[in-house]
């Protein structure tokens, strides 16, 4: 018994690279032994190590078994010791498996593809922020940046999306989140500082960093006061969210021409109604009028190039080459009009 006590622990002991080259080896060496013992009654080497698995998983389905008594002796030594080894290996793999999800859980893990949405910051409307992306794409995935000691329950719900722990302030996540392969960087304000101004002196600080990092990805910063917009004159920043701003006109609005709040969370919005869609222009397409009239007879709307929304009176000009046209139309017709024209 403490012959065995000591070999099982010596198994576990084992490197895991040294653990699986030694089983395998024994496995292999059992096949041969066996079959050179009693080469009529197992046939092949494929039988004997068909007999060789199933006495290491104690399986044991009794097509197979030894005759001679030299090679059910070594049939007991292979019993003994196999079964220690595979019960290892099985022990470790479960293991790694463990700490895998640990380390996804604390945001431990590299990521390495590319074309991701980098989130900067949880709370609820990086949360609600996530599910609109997953919602509007099928294949893109989400890397979530913040200091929390475990994962939200919601980024660890789906295999698109992914929780990198760090300071969004240091370089360190982002070269885990690989973030100069990202395609876009959304920057939250932190709803943990309660004043407005000190909110957007951390997403400034962070927007510093993500630019230096990476100023080609398209960056996309909260903030929360439209003064404070000026200190980010010499970051790299694509567009800003007035958050405050936003809420307060749109409630304005909403007072003022009932049920306008509704058109704007379809816009907004996949779940439900008519959405925005981006195109790209197509060939046959040389004046806005010849956009817009094939457009609308397949259900879509045109309504703007970049952020020009004046195509109406714009209809006789030419479309740019680099022009980046959006339609207000629902999802399936949205398919449809994507679709390069053969």
């Amino acid at each position: 018994m403490h012959f065995f006590l000591k070999l099982s622990l010596g198994l576990i002991r084992m490197r895991n690279v040294t653990l699986f080259i030694t089983t395998a080896v024994f496995i292999f060496l059992s096949t041969v032994i066996m079959y050179a013992l009693e080469p009529d009654n197992f046939e092949s080497l494929l039988n004997t190590f068909y007999f060789v698995m199933t006495t290491f998983t104690t399986v044991g389905y009794g097509d197979y078994s030894p005759i001679t008594l030299p090679a059910k002796i070594y049939s007991v030594f292979m019993f003994l010791i196999g079964i220690g080894l595979l019960g290892v290996v099985i022990g470790k793999i479960v293991d790694s498996f463990t700490i895998f999800r640990r380390m996804r859980e604390e945001g431990r893990l590299t990521y390495m593809n590319e074309n991701h949405v980098v989130i900067i910051g949880w709370g609820k409307k990086s949360e609600s922020a996530v599910k609109e992306i997953l919602d509007s794409d099928s294949e893109v995935e989400v890397i979530v940046i913040d200091a929390l000691q475990k994962a939200p329950e919601l980024l660890m719900s789906d295999n698109r999306l992914h929780y990198i722990h760090g300071d969004p302030a240091l370089e360190e996540p982002y070269a885990k989140a690989n973030l100069t392969s990202a395609s876009a960087v959304i920057i939250f304000a932190d709803d943990n500082i309660q004043e407005p101004s000190l909110k957007d002196a951390k997403s400034l600080l962070v927007s510093i960093t993500v630019s230096r990092l990476a100023p080609d990805v398209h960056t996309t910063v909260e903030v929360m006061t439209e003064k404070n917009i000026s200190n980010f004159s010499h970051v790299q920043v694509d567009e800003f969210i007035l958050s405050q701003e936003t809420i307060s006109r749109l409630a304005v609005r909403s007072a003022l021409y009932k049920g306008v709040s509704q058109v704007y969370s379809q816009l907004i919005s996949r779940a439900h109604g008519e959405d925005l869609y981006q195109i790209p222009k197509k060939k046959e397409w040389e004046t806005y009028n010849d956009a817009f009239q094939d457009l609308l007879a397949q259900g879509a709307t045109l309504i703007a190039d970049r952020n020009h929304l004046d195509i109406n009176r714009r209809l006789d000009e030419q479309i740019p080459a680099d022009a980046v046209l959006y339609i207000i139309c629902n999802r399936e017709t949205y398919e449809k009009v994507k679709q390069p024209t053969s």
